[in-house]
């Protein structure tokens, strides 16, 4: 049975920034958690974030591709520059998403960490950009395809042509 790595906050986990979650009410996700096949996890949590924690945002003009390769920063709101937990996050999110041998993924978009259409811009202004977050580009990077909360659809559409 296809496992999928889905973002603990789309799960109702109150693990965002601000002490949240971003839980989706799907028919979808919820037969996937029934069947066993959803792996939830927060890379930021993982990482050693706390809850709540400061807003981060990638800096403006970089990508999460540039973060990974030590080129570009994640910044909280405060300026703190906290990217290894971001990269740190973003491998352990690999490593969970191998070992349970996912080839897909349902992320937070809008994330730093998770964003897979857009993220924001680096002004913590609430100004959105076309990008991807840390996780999503290092999953990308090994073959894993993500989508977003608003393309369960899709994704399910994915692993039923595949299963």
């Amino acid at each position: 049975m296809e496992k999928i790595l889905v973002s603990a906050c789309l799960l109702g986990k109150p693990v965002r920034y601000d002490g949240g979650d971003k839980a989706v009410a799907s028919e979808i996700l919820a037969v996937w958690q029934a069947q066993g096949r959803v792996i939830g996890l927060c890379p930021e949590v993982e990482a050693g974030l706390p809850v709540p924690r400061p807003p981060a945002e990638i800096e403006r003009g970089g990508s999460a591709d540039a973060v990974l390769a030590g080129r570009a920063q994640v910044v909280e709101d405060n300026g703190r520059d906290i990217s290894d937990a971001f990269v740190a996050g973003a491998r352990r999110a690999l490593v969970t998403a191998q070992r349970h041998a996912c080839r897909y993924a349902l992320l937070t978009d809008g994330s730093p960490s998770c964003g897979s259409s857009f993220i924001y811009d680096g002004s913590f202004t609430g100004v959105r950009r076309d990008g991807i977050g840390v996780v999503t580009a290092l999953l990308r990077q090994n073959g894993i395809e993500v989508f977003s909360q608003d393309q369960i659809g899709d994704l399910a559409k994915r692993v039923e042509a595949n299963t």
